[in-house]
């Protein structure tokens, strides 16, 4: 198969109307062609693209940031000699300045297809900014690596934030390319946009579900993501973001586990099973260890759970990561009622709100977990509709 920028520098014909503008680059460490030649590189490698700058997101256009919320700074590209502009740093949103540097700007990100991944936001505001200056976007179209399945509660209304872009669920099933057209219909953007798609990409076929698994080379996106079954995982356990509990950061599987110094790893995967056996469905849990060397318990030794989301025990359609983590929480909330789960701190520059109701779009969440009397069923019950809403929603949108 061929993603968006392998089709765009392999036909000149797809090329031709870039000739004599100025074009900039909006991408990230795994903004790699099929060689993994950066797409930076590539650009100015083919003679016939004029680049003028380059924009990097969260972590930075080199990925130099480890943590969550650790700005990146604006830089000159000493190669290149073009402007590389941080669009999380000292303002998240392209400004003027930046916008009269290009005339058409080329969006290659590789999305984990989760409403929190703040390059969906980012992909947003650079089309919104398009608009309001006249410029052209073209995204250059990579694979959602968590496939088609939808799954979580769709954001509500005012609950918009850098880590909710819009009324989608927590697995929302489409490409970046496909996000961008969504985009532009639900706020009525007068923007000249354009998806170069991607060639043979088969979202259904075993075994990468998503992602050409065997064929293309797995990079980073973001420092925390360091292979498929965290991609997999991670519209479930990044509501961990949102606790005192580790998600692993500072271990070698961030995002593919939690735990904590003062819980038991079996006795919560047991009460999992008894609350809701059907939710743990496609993969396999394993109580473990481990001692975080940063972030969360730094230096203490955890009694954690990883979450196995791959060969032989992964089961695509049947796996539900949201519902997964929800039951943990609600495990750990019925074991130890008095647990302090929830961390309160500004999240992605949010005041006021808990971390945990910004990234799932509001507080349904958190209070069906601390709501004694609510069951797996109820939180179904509210979820189901959202789900059902947003394949309906997205049918349009669909390009493969």
């Amino acid at each position: 198969m061929k993603f968006g920028i392998d089709r765009l520098l392999d036909e000149p014909a797809l090329r031709a109307p870039l000739k004599g503008v100025r074009v900039a680059l909006l991408a990230h460490p795994a903004s790699v062609t099929r060689d993994l030649t950066h797409t930076l590189d590539a650009l100015a490698a083919s003679g016939d693209i004029n680049l003028t700058a380059a924009f990097g997101p969260q972590h930075g256009l080199r990925g130099d940031k480890q943590d969550n919320m650790i700005e990146s700074p604006d830089f000159s590209d000493p190669v290149h000699n073009i402007p590389i502009f941080s669009l999380y740093g000292e303002v998240r949103k392209p400004t003027d300045a930046m916008m009269e540097t290009f005339d058409v700007v080329l969006v290659d990100l590789q999305d984990l297809g989760c409403r929190i991944y703040t390059f969906i936001t980012t992909l947003r505001y650079m089309l919104e900014a398009a608009a309001a200056h006249n410029k052209t976007v073209w995204v250059l179209d990579r694979p959602n690596p968590a496939g088609r399945p939808v799954e979580g509660l769709t954001l509500r209304a005012g609950w918009e934030s850098f880590v909710g872009a819009g009324p989608m669920p927590m697995r929302h099933g489409l490409t970046l390319g496909e996000l961008a057209a969504w985009f532009v219909k639900t706020l009525k953007l007068d923007v000249e946009y354009r998806v170069i798609e991607m060639e043979n990409w088969l979202p259904d076929a075993a075994p990468g579900f998503g992602w050409p698994l065997g064929t293309r080379s797995w990079i980073n996106p973001s420092p925390n993501a360091p292979n498929l079954s965290m991609a997999r995982a991670y519209a479930g356990t990044v509501m961990l973001e949102g606790t005192t509990l580790s998600e692993g950061r500072g271990t070698t599987r961030p995002l593919e586990l939690f735990g904590a110094p003062d819980i038991d790893a079996r006795r919560i995967i047991a009460e999992m099973r008894e609350l809701a056996p059907q939710w743990l469905k496609g993969c396999v849990l394993r109580d473990c260890w481990f001692e975080p060397t940063f972030h969360k318990h730094v230096g203490q030794l955890c009694s954690g759970v990883q979450i196995h989301a791959d060969a032989p025990h992964y089961d695509h359609q049947a796996f539900r990561p949201w519902r997964l983590q929800a039951l943990a929480f609600k495990a750990i909330r019925n074991l130890y009622p008095e647990y302090p789960l929830w961390r309160d701190f500004p999240y992605e520059y949010e005041q006021g709100k808990l971390a945990i109701d910004v990234i799932n779009g509001g507080p349904s969440l958190r209070e069906w977990v601390d709501d004694a009397a609510a069951t797996p069923g109820d939180l179904d019950a509210l979820t189901a509709p959202d789900e059902q809403a947003w394949l309906s929603e997205r049918k349009a949108h669909l390009l493969y």
